[in-house]
């Protein structure tokens, strides 16, 4: 099978030849070693690239390097996210928490405000921030490669945002505003990336740690909704929506999955009590797996062979009528260390009898 292929089967629950394989977020230094140079796809490595070679060549240097990482490593999607638009360069008005601090120590006026200032802001991402996706259509048919897309417009999370937590008690009508406003940027963004060619799309956001921040009857009401639309209107375009949110779903869980209508689910939380074999027994026939290799954890702090022994469990727990992408809960940070890194690849290249991976390149 192609990468491709690979993917739709899983996505359409069909057996693949092997569990697609990807990494959701991949950063330095881990990417640098194996890249043999700074990976212009990590944000911290961003300002000097841009220094060294110009904002222009500095995307392309972006698409480049995900793709050699693509590559190297064996992956069967990407995931990419809109690039930073040239300094000086317009952009919309703040967003969400992003606003500007305000004096009013009412939690309702300033989410209020929050709205007033979306509200009359283009919902749409700068098209300048959009060019990465050109960038990578364009080298992968230079390089023969074929590899989906799957792109963010995530905008209904409540994550850290203590004020829309207290609107959505004390003034419903305006907390409802907010997420109509989260699902219109949704949209826009979207529409965007139909024209890009971009084949999955990210939505949703973090509501969760341990447990929801909310109640399951706040999600059915606030956000389930808004998510739907913008799943049903992926759907239209005969895209796939994945819905995403770290943390321990289970409260919400037929919500976040049915109720959205949602084709997969991403930053599925193993350490919270997110467990892949479960999921999947409940849900398998319908829905896709995006995970859960646990990175803040086992691939952190785990040794070699308590990764290789983790990764070939995963496989197991999703193997079945399609439905599993193996990749790992969240990012692959600093934390991981290369040798951790290193025996999950080995690990999962052994289980199907792919060839073992050549050194980094350091």
């Amino acid at each position: 099978m192609t990468p491709r292929q690979r993917v739709e089967a899983a996505l359409r629950h069909r057996e693949p030849d092997r569990t697609p394989f990807f990494e959701y977020v991949l950063l330095s230094p881990l990417a640098d070693q194996f890249l043999g140079r700074p990976y212009a796809g990590d944000p911290a490595n961003w300002a000097p690239c841009v220094q060294a070679l110009g904002w222009q060549r500095a995307v392309r240097q972006n698409a480049m390097d995900r793709l050699d990482l693509a590559a190297l490593l064996g992956h069967d999607l990407l995931y990419a996210t809109p690039n930073p638009v040239p300094c000086g360069r317009g952009v919309s008005a703040p967003r969400g928490r992003s606003a500007p601090p305000t004096e009013d120590e009412d939690p309702v006026e300033r989410v209020r405000l929050r709205n007033e200032r979306a509200a009359v802001a283009n919902p749409a991402p700068h098209d300048d921030s959009l060019r990465l996706y050109a960038e990578l259509k364009d080298m992968m048919r230079q390089r023969d490669m074929d590899l989906p897309i799957l792109a963010p417009a995530y905008a209904h999370g409540v994550w850290t945002d203590v004020d829309l937590l207290q609107t959505m008690a004390l003034a419903p009508e305006v907390a409802h505003e907010h997420f109509a406003l989260a699902t219109r940027r949704s949209l826009a963004a979207v529409e965007k990336y139909l024209a890009l060619g971009v084949d999955m799309i990210g939505v949703g956001g973090d509501f969760a740690g341990n447990r929801p921040l909310i109640s399951p009857e706040a999600y059915r009401t606030f956000i389930m909704p808004e998510v739907r639309k913008v799943a049903r209107r992926v759907h239209r375009a005969g895209l796939w929506a994945v819905n995403a949110s770290d943390g321990n779903l289970w409260p919400v869980l037929e919500d976040f999955l049915l109720g959205c209508e949602v084709d997969g689910y991403l930053e599925i939380d193993q350490h919270a009590g997110m467990d892949l074999r479960q999921l999947k027994a409940a849900y398998g026939g319908r829905i896709t797996f995006f995970g859960n290799l646990d990175c803040g954890n086992t691939l952190s702090f785990g040794s070699p062979a308590d990764v290789r022994r983790h990764t070939l469990e995963c496989i197991e727990a999703g193997w079945g009528r399609g439905g599993h992408i193996l990749c790992a809960s969240n990012a692959i940070t600093a934390g991981v260390p290369m040798a951790n890194y290193l025996a999950l690849l080995a690990a999962y290249r052994g289980r199907f009898g792919l060839p073992p991976l050549g050194a980094p390149l350091t």
